[in-house]
């Protein structure tokens, strides 16, 4: 199987690096395209594929093309290489905001498309990946391609109607779950924790209490109610949390963050 990257930057990367680190496809059979010959040379090195700094070089061959690039320049890459993609290449998407049907529309024919959200942990194998199955893709296929999301993480299948929502969910939300760490540990550096250590067991905490969820199959709330003791001390923070719009804020976040994905 030949896979093909056009965008090499943080989320091209990390993809990359999860697909041979856990041997789903060879360094070999994988080529990368980006226009920053530097970067090319980069990613060339680290991962031992085949680099270009042309888009239609990389996916004249490819079975599978990941289009591993901003939304704001699809339409520009799309017209670079829609006559050289072959009608059985199976083109991956990652960009929120472009539907399928837009994508079907600028390459001017009906081709085989995977529309996905990733996220950053994909950087450390630990991603979280809604996946949207076109109509023109066989099961075999989609399997093919499931199986080269869940190199770096987790791949769920969604609908197509809801990968806004997952955008707010998991594609974003690791900036929020970092602006909490960090908060976290600025509260433990005024109370005198080191700044290392603040950062080290907040991360920590954080880690834990998400494979708690994972792992126990246990309802958030019940395992919140697991340390408010009566009386104790988490109630009281867990109250001053409530009284300043905590749950509210991330409801607000995660709304705005799906328009806003709808909208791109």
């Amino acid at each position: 199987m030949k896979l093909a990257f056009i965008g090499l930057g943080n989320m091209g990367s990390a993809m990359i690096g999860g697909i041979i680190k856990k041997g789903t496809v060879d360094s070999k059979d994988i080529t990368g395209a980006e226009a920053n010959g530097e970067r090319c040379k980069a990613v060339a090195e680290r991962f031992g594929i085949k680099t270009t700094v042309s888009n239609k070089e990389a996916v004249k061959d490819a079975d599978i093309l990941v289009l591993s690039v901003k939304p704001q320049v699809y339409e520009t890459v799309i017209d670079d290489i829609k006559d050289t993609v072959s009608d059985d290449t199976v083109i991956v998407s990652i960009a929120p905001g472009k539907t399928i049907a837009w994508i079907t529309e600028r390459f001017g024919r009906p081709l085989k498309l995977v529309r996905c959200m990733p996220n950053t942990p994909a950087l450390v194998s630990e991603g979280c990946t809604g996946v949207v199955k076109g109509e023109k893709v066989t099961d075999e296929e989609f399997e093919t391609v499931m199986k080269i999301l869940e190199s770096f993480g987790k791949a769920y299948e969604i609908s197509e109607k809801q990968i806004d929502a997952v955008v707010a969910l998991s594609g974003s939300s690791p900036a929020y779950v970092f602006m909490m760490i960090e908060a976290m540990a600025d509260a433990a550096v005024r109370e005198g924790l080191q700044r290392d250590k603040a950062y080290e067991m907040a991360a920590q905490a954080v880690y834990g209490s998400a494979k708690m969820v994972l792992e126990t199959g246990k309802h958030p709330g019940e395992l919140k109610d697991m340390v408010c003791s009566p009386g104790g001390t988490t109630i009281e923070a867990v109250a001053m949390l409530e009284k300043t719009g905590f749950r509210s804020s991330l409801m607000e976040a995660m709304k705005v963050c799906a328009d806003r994905s709808g909208r791109l």
